[in-house]
């Protein structure tokens, strides 16, 4: 998913064939192996180091970087939301577009147009409220995904690039594949602790019952 990227973890180790995922799938409706616990915990570490290299690259940036006014980096930041949107909705429109989803594709950049005229009315006003040397220089903010840099004064193509491509993509999958295992893990969890709580009950059902019986010796006497 992330081969050829910055973040390729190179070939996986595992063995991966259709043949055992079958019997796996097959052999797991009898009895439950609890591996999505195992695969959960391998995706929370990469996520997890992925998040601190985030917020590693936003603290070098806070002291590199010319520190500006709330006012003015409201404006600087509301200039990088509309260009993330427009990056994000031209790889949507390209996808869309490859997939034969032409008219959908039309709409998505129809979106675009309507982005890049605000985007254009957010620069103005960030340009007029600061020094034109100030303005000049790159400002750079950490993608929240993959931790990649974002420049404020990046173009479409290039942020259609960086949300279209494979790091991005492959980010996003891995976050959407941990989110849907923490959701299992915990119905499994839940369901096991119901299970737990049943057998619990019953055995204390089966201990009132047995301390109720009577010996028959002593009706015997």
């Amino acid at each position: 998913m992330l081969a050829s990227t910055r973040m390729d973890l190179g070939e996986c180790t595992k063995v991966h064939d259709l043949a055992l995922r079958a019997d796996y799938n097959l052999a797991s409706e009898k009895k439950d192996y609890y591996y999505e616990i195992d695969a959960m915990e391998h995706l929370q570490t990469f996520i997890a180091d992925c998040d601190r290299r985030t917020e590693l690259a936003k603290k070098r940036l806070a002291e590199t970087q010319e520190e500006l006014s709330a006012e003015i980096q409201a404006k600087a930041d509301k200039v990088h939301d509309l260009a993330e949107e427009i990056g994000k909705k031209l790889a949507e429109a390209e996808q869309l577009g490859e997939e034969g989803n032409v008219d959908e594709s039309m709409k998505v950049m129809s979106e675009v147009e309507d982005s890049r005229k605000k985007k254009a009315e957010a620069e103005e006003e960030y340009r007029n409220s600061m020094p034109a040397s100030s303005f000049q220089q790159q400002k750079l903010r950490v993608c929240e995904v993959c931790s990649a840099y974002l420049g404020l004064h990046d173009n479409d193509r290039r942020l259609a690039d960086h949300f279209g491509g494979k790091l991005h993509i492959g980010f996003i999958k891995i976050r959407e594949k941990l989110k849907d295992l923490k959701n299992l893990v915990a119905e499994k969890r839940e369901k096991r602790e119901v299970e737990r709580a049943k057998r619990r009950e019953d055995r204390e059902k089966e201990k009132e019952k047995d301390s109720r019986c009577v010996p028959l010796s002593s009706v015997m006497t």
